[in-house]
């Protein structure tokens, strides 16, 4: 909106053409209409809106760990962006806004520059618990000792996550053992392990473990 005296127009009030004038307190002020913004409704936009909602409410429940390992691209773009970016092209399925889904497998949750694991897994042989594993591959790339494991469970029966972000166990230590609550005794858990310097300063690629049950306490036949 811009303020004007007279000009090539002189004051108006009203439309014309594609600018319309108003007085506010006496003063004659000149602006243009907003063009008009198409928004058909085909099935590629309502694929891409329901991809988009679709991670976005699955990221928003993992923001701690995006923001403790996820690489920025620049100094504009957040964390959670840049999660959202890549995630958005490599890991969701589906054709129809009804069918699509999160590719596990595919999905990534922390990404960067330091030495991955190639050798992890995860179990559930005691109720309620869960056993990490891994090689340490100190001795390749700029894998450390002392790097920081971060750990993501994402219960898909429950749609919850469980995550360590900060002081998890070290690369060194090849595993980790997870108390978990009891309601999640039967439940589904897809699981991602990936490490982050001491300080922060540079985080792996996430290993995707796999997808495992839950052990459930066994009740004895009367």
């Amino acid at each position: 909106m811009a303020k004007y005296n007279n000009g090539a127009l002189g004051s108006f009030k009203g439309k014309v053409g594609n600018l319309v004038g108003s007085y506010w307190r006496g003063i004659p002020y000149m602006r243009s209409v907003p063009s008009h913004v198409k928004d058909p409704q085909t099935n590629a936009q309502q694929v891409q809106r329901a991809k988009f909602g679709l991670m976005m409410g699955f990221l928003k429940k993992i923001k701690p760990v995006l923001k403790a390992g996820f690489e920025t691209e620049s100094n504009q773009r957040t964390a959670f962006n840049s999660a959202a970016s890549f995630n958005l092209k490599n890991a969701v399925t589906g054709e129809d806004p009804e069918n699509l889904q999160i590719d596990f497998a595919a999905l990534t949750v922390t990404r960067g520059p330091l030495t991955p694991v190639d050798s992890a897994s995860f179990q559930s042989e005691n109720p309620g618990e869960v056993v990490i594993s891994w090689q340490s591959d100190t001795t390749f790339g700029s894998a450390s000792a002392d790097d920081e494991a971060i750990i993501l469970l994402y219960n898909t029966t429950k749609d919850r996550a469980l995550y360590i972000v900060e002081e998890g166990p070290k690369r060194s230590e090849e595993t980790y053992t997870l108390t978990l609550p009891a309601v999640y005794e039967g439940d589904n858990l897809e699981g991602y392990l990936s490490f982050v310097r001491p300080d922060g300063s540079e985080a792996s690629d996430s290993t995707y473990l796999g997808s495992l049950t839950v052990a459930e306490e066994q009740v004895p036949e009367p």
